[in-house]
Parts: C-alpha cells; structure tokens; sequence
C-alpha cells in the first residue's frame, strides 16, 4: 500500500510541474499570439486581443479566402499628426474583391470605425482596379493582393505617452464563381510620443520585416491614382460615348489604356474600348450605359507604358456634349459649365492640330523669333561684344566659334528637353520653363549674372569664361562662345515666342526621339542668326577693329548684367517672399566679398594666396547654403495676383484662375479673360504693359463686365499645367477670351492694344 502512494505522488509531482511549465509557457507567449488570429470559418473570423503593455501595428483575420490585415505604418504618432493605416487583402488564386464601384456586381469593402474622441480616420482610398470577367459581365476589382490605405489624424492635445486604440469592423465580399460575404474586428495600438517613430514596429519586428512593410506602403501609394483631376470632353452619340482626354496628361509611349467608370450606369463594363492618340488627344469610344444620362461623368484611366502604369482621375463634368456628330463639336450648353467650365481641346484662334514636319518649321521659326523676345535681352550684351570682337578674325575661326555657339545653344536646350521629359514621365506636373519655378535656380542664376557683371566691370578678374568670348585665343574663344550659347538658351528657355508655343506643345506628348528632334530644331533657330552674322565676310569688314573703345564697351555691358540679377531678386520676391530675398541678397553680398577676396589676393606671395582662396570658399558655401536653404520657404509669395491700383485701371483687378470660378461665370454668361503668366516670363509682363493695362482695354473690359482670371505659374501649379496642356500648350503666355456665348478664343503669345480690342469685337 506504501508503495503504492508513492508511485501517485510522484506521478502527481510530475503532472503539477508539466502544469506549471504549461501556465509559464502560456503567459510567456501570450504577448506574440495577440498580433495573430485563429482561423475561422468563412464568415466568420475573429481577431486575437492585444497585449496591454506593447504597440501593436499588425491585426490579422484569416478565412477560407483570404487573408486580411490591418497594418500601421508606424507604432508611434505625434500628437497633432497622421499616421498611414492599411486594409491588406492577401487573396488565395481564382478569388477576387472589389473597387468602389465594383461593375456589372459585386460590393467594395466597407470599414466601420470605432475610435477615441480626438482621432479621426479619413476615407479609403482606392488603388487603381483591374478588369475582371465573370461570363458576359466584367467588375472592378483585385487579385491577389489590394492595399487600401486609410489616413488616422491625431488631435494635438492628446496626451503624451496614452496610447491610442483602435478598433475596426471591416465587411467585404470576396467572389470566385460565388461569393463570400465576410467580416473581421481588427485591433490595433499606437503609442504617442514627442517625435514619433515611422519606422518603429512591434516588439520583436526585425529589420527584414520593418523593410517588408515600407515596401508595402510605398508599392500602395505608387498603385494610388495620381493626385488632382484631369479635365476631359464627353460626347453622347446614341448609344456610344467619345472621351477624350490631352495627351499631355498621359505618360509617354501608352501600349494600353482603360477606362473605369466612376459609378455604375455610365458605361458598359464588360464592352471593348478603342482609342486612338490623334490631334494631341487621347480619344476612346465607349458604350454608353444603361443609366449615362444621369451618371456622373468620372472616373480613373488606367494608362501602361514602356515606363511603368499609371492612373488618372478623369472628371467631363463640365464638358459634356450630346447629340454631335461624329468628329463635329458643338457649343457646350452654358449650364453645365458649374464645375471647371475647361475646354480640353483647343479653341477657336488656338494652333491646329500639327504634323511632325509642321512642328519643325514652326520650331525653326519660333527659334528665330526668340531672339527678338524680351527674354533674351539680357544675353544682347554679351552677343555684341562677341560680334565686336570679331572684326580681324579669319572666316575659319569665325565659323568655329559660329559652331561653338550654335552647340552651346543646342545642348543646353536638349538638357531641358530630357530633364522635362524625364519629370513629366515620373508623374510631375511640369512644362516648359519649368527651372524658373524653382526659387533656389534663380537665386543661383542670380549669382551668376552677378558674377559676370562684376567680370565685365573690371572688379574682379574671371578665368576662361563667358566674358572671354571671341578673344584672342582661339581655344578661350571658341569654349566663351559654347558657354555665351548655352547662356543665351538658358535665359531664353523659360519663355514663349510665336509658332514656338504649338511646336514645344506637340513635342511633349511624343515619343522622346521626336520631342528632342522638335526642341534641337527651336535651339537651331535661335543660333542661326549669330552663327550665320559670324560667317559673313561683308559683315566682318564692317565691324569696327578691335581697340581700347571695347574694353569701355565691357565695362559698359556689366550694367545689363546686374539689370538681370535684378530683375531675378524680383521673380524670387514673388515665389518666397521677403524671406527669401533676404537670403539671397545676404548670398550675394557674401559672393561678391569672396570673389573680391580672391582678386586682391591674386598678387600676393604663393604662401598667403590660400588666405584668398580659402576667404571665397568659405564665402561661396555660405551663399550655396543660404540659396539651397530657400527650398524651404518655396510658395510664400504663390498664388500672387497683381492688382492695378491705379483707378483708371480698376477694371483690370484679376481674379486667382479657378476653373470652379471659370465655370460659375460661364453658366451666368459673363465674358471672361483667362491670363495664364509668371513672374519670370518678361513676355508676359511686357504684354501686360503694353496692352492688357492700356486705357482702351481697360475701359472695353469694364464695359463688357469682363471677368478677368489671371492664373500665376512662378510657382509649380498642377491646375495650371493642366488647363495650358487642355489648348496643347507647355508654357506661358497663354491668353483666351471667352465670349458670353460661343467659343472661346485664343490670342497671339504677343499682344498690342488693337490685338486685344479686335478679339473683344469680334
């Protein structure tokens, strides 16, 4: 019997220690399991509840289908800031969800929140779909994976260091043959910290997983559809619809493009959709729907090609067009112009439609044209003393410095052209001009033209450079002549001549061969003049020869070049404010003493010249530092509208451009004068001067109750871009009229009094 007792005890024993391992083990790894979930039947998931005592970024629910996670891009948020969510379906083959409008059936997923007083959860935003074919039908929806990414605000006085629950009901029909309707409960916490934390996880999340999750966010945004709204043209025709959308919206080279209905109703999902690049147009033919009439006109063009795919969100509210015939426009009806009130295709007066070799002439002659522009005003000074100083040249030198020019000229404007065409297939709203936009290139082209003033003028000593050119070395002169080319193109490029406005309008939505070809042709114009000035005999002879009058005469240029370094602190004072001009004009200052410091220095003995060159180093970096600095304030002058204080000019007072505002006066019938310019375009401001605040005008515009909508580009502005890519133009000025009825029209880049008073009466 005593043996026997001990044999239970000791079996008792062992069964009280395997409990007890049992119950360590079990609160050792309760922790890990609380991010995780246990299967559940379809229908039916449930979520695991988190730990007390850590962040958690992760909650996961697993069906039969799919798997869902809602993730946190970060574990800690500041108070007062946002935080990136994520609604991850894993999807297993053959299965499928849905997008906001899911097509011929089907149901997007919905998320209910539960949340604390002070967080705020924003909409879902939606990746761009696929089409997806069931029998006849087609729906809007994802395989395999769909991010939808959701935007939590915190409120700015939330407690430092009180965590942040979260709690999410999500629903969502997951479909193969049949469907599934499913839902989970997702919980997550956040903690709140003085700086926050975006790369933070929970405990226990190595690197490799941290870089898993901001691949998955970033691939997120990259599938989001790109940010504004890309005004388009619908025409009803029975039963087919015709949309087209400027090519110069979409990227370049399109192999596929489709188009997904914002709402159910406005075509026929499941339909073949043709389009065609013509005109400077994407135009597609789409069967009208069962409910088009009544269907909001909107959606997502989902675009690939050779670089990747793309989405654009698509609104022809405001131009609609019904009954017209095929390849005829008719006027829009007044009323539906509330919205945007944009024409998409050109207007009356606007550049017809051009071919390749239309496109060069038109860029040969607008090349030829710029050099009568204000623009390239403050590059005369140096073109003359360059003529100057070809007097006793043989005509082999003057024809290699006609060449040096000329390819000054043709690279700087092919550097534009790729960097442009590189931007705008990244997805940026660009065009051309668009290096004036930045407030750091023109504080630096400022210095640059400070520079070259204080060299023309004697103060300080350049080496080979831009005011050695046409010396007397042929190898100084021909690289002087390369860069004055290249100076001339970089001073002229932000600006518009006439034909060169449809020829840069048709180069930027062609493949970049042909867009290259097009800008070297407007690089040629320009350089043919002085090229060709350079290899005439006749002309030679008639030049003064070279004496002491041209060391005047380049002491007398510097004055052009501070003109210009002036008129750029303007242009900078208009993109970033008193700030900003503070800062440049302390980089000048600093610019000039260093380069003062270098000349003194020049003389001295070999053992202190580094005093001189270290004083300009120094003095240099501080002016690049102060210029780079100014990224920061860039916009503290944007959305500038000049007013006309003066009250004979009062009719003159614009209005910031708004399509909403263009719209709201075209349905009211109330002419409107859109002024699309910028601070840096001397054109502009010229027209400005000599015709749009001209009594005459003025008073035919208060007459007329004209709305006058000046639209300013100093500043990047994707709604501008967008309106000047709608008349196929890249660049300012852009003027158009538009008429209390009728279409509208479009004026010359350069206007006069009787320009503007003639398109007012016609």
């Amino acid at each position: 019997m005593r043996r026997t007792v001990d044999v239970w005890n000791r079996h008792l024993r062992q069964v009280l220690v395997i409990a007890c391992a049992a119950v360590l083990a079990t609160s050792l790894f309760a922790p890990a399991q609380s991010v995780g979930a246990e299967r559940s039947s379809a229908g039916s998931p449930t979520a695991a509840t988190p730990s007390v005592s850590a962040p958690v970024t992760v909650s996961r629910v697993e069906t039969e289908h799919l798997v869902a996670r809602l993730i946190a891009e970060s574990a800690a948020v500041v108070p007062g800031g946002n935080v990136e969510l994520a609604l991850v379906f894993d999807i297993r083959p053959g299965w499928h969800t849905y997008w906001r409008n899911p097509g011929d059936s089907g149901e997007p997923p919905k998320i209910d929140w539960q949340l604390p007083a002070g967080v705020r959860a924003g909409p879902i935003r939606w990746p761009y779909p696929e089409l997806i074919r069931v029998g006849p039908l087609a729906n809007y929806g994802y395989s395999g994976r769909a991010v939808h990414l959701v935007r939590l605000s915190v409120a700015e006085d939330w407690p430092l260091g009180e965590p942040i629950e979260l709690l999410a009901d999500a629903t969502w029909l997951v479909c193969e043959e049949h469907c599934i309707p499913e839902e989970g409960r997702f919980h997550l916490r956040l903690m709140v910290s003085a700086a926050g934390d975006a790369s933070a996880g929970p405990q226990g999340t190595d690197d490799e997983k941290r870089l898993r999750r901001a691949r998955l966010f970033a691939d997120a945004r990259a599938a989001m559809p790109a940010a504004g709204r890309i005004a388009a043209r619908l025409e009803r025709q029975d039963q087919r619809l015709r949309l087209r959308v400027p090519a110069a919206a979409l990227p370049p080279e399109p192999t596929s493009v489709r188009f997904f209905a914002g709402h159910w109703g406005l075509i026929e999902h499941a339909a073949p959709q043709s389009w065609q690049l013509q005109d400077g147009q994407l135009e597609m033919d789409l069967a009208s729907g069962a409910a088009a009439d009544a269907t909001p006109p909107t959606g997502l063009l989902v675009v690939d090609a050779r670089n990747g795919t793309r989405a654009l969100q698509i609104d022809a509210t405001a131009n609609v067009l019904s009954g017209a015939p095929s390849g005829v426009s008719e006027p829009m009806p007044e009323q539906t112009l509330a919205m945007q009130g944009q024409r998409s295709g050109p207007a009356r007066g606007a550049a017809e439609p051009l071919g390749l070799p239309v496109a060069l002439v038109f860029a040969l002659v607008g090349g030829l044209v710029l050099n009568l522009m204000p623009c390239v005003f403050p590059v005369l000074a140096i073109k003359a003393l360059a003529l100057a100083q070809q007097g006793e040249m043989a005509l082999r030198q003057r024809a290699l410095h006609g060449a040096a020019y000329t390819a000054g000229v043709l690279t700087l404007f092919g550097c534009i052209a790729l960097v442009l065409l590189a931007l705008r297939a990244g997805g940026a709203a660009l065009g051309w001009g668009f290096q004036l936009q930045s407030p750091v290139f023109v504080v630096l082209m400022g210095y640059l033209f400070l520079t070259l003033g204080l060299g023309l003028s004697g103060a300080v000593t350049l080496g080979i450079g831009l005011t050695r050119v046409g010396g007397s070395s042929p190898q100084h002169g021909h690289l002087g002549a390369f860069a004055t080319g290249a100076l001339a193109a970089l001073v002229a490029a932000p600006c518009t001549a006439p034909f060169m406005g449809a020829a840069v309008g048709y180069a930027v939505v062609q493949p970049w061969p042909v867009a290259l070809t097009v800008v070297l042709t407007l690089g040629l114009g320009m350089a043919l003049p002085l090229a060709a000035l350079m290899l005439s005999p006749a002309l030679a002879r008639q030049l003064p020869r070279p004496g002491p009058w041209m060391e005047h005469l380049k002491q007398f240029l510097a004055f052009p070049m501070f003109a210009t370094a002036a008129w750029l602190l303007w242009v900078l004072s208009q993109q970033a404010g008193s700030a900003g001009v503070g800062a440049a004009l302390a980089g000048a200052v600093l610019l000039a003493l260093g380069l003062r410091l270098l000349e003194l220095t020049r003389a001295w003995a070999v053992r202190w010249r580094w005093l001189g060159r270290g004083g300009f180093a120094a003095s240099l970096a501080v002016a690049l530092w102060l210029a780079v600095g100014l990224a920061a304030i860039e916009g503290g002058a944007s959305n500038r509208t000049d007013t006309v204080e003066n009250p004979q000019q009062a009719g003159l007072a614009a209005e910031p451009f708004s399509a909403k505002r263009l719209g709201a006066a075209r349905a009211a019938e109330r002419p409107v004068f859109v002024n699309m310019t910028a601070a840096w375009c001397i054109t502009c401001l010229v027209n400005e001067r000599v015709a749009l605040t001209r009594p005459a005008v003025v008073s035919a515009f208060t007459e007329r109750d004209m709305l006058y909508l000046k639209g300013d580009w100093t500043n990047r502005d994707a709604a501008i871009t967008e309106y000047l890519a709608g008349y196929g133009r890249n660049g300012v000025p852009l003027y158009v009229y538009y008429p209390a009825r009728g279409e509208p029209r479009v004026l010359p880049q350069v206007l006069s009094e009787s320009v503007v008073l003639d398109a007012l009466q016609q």
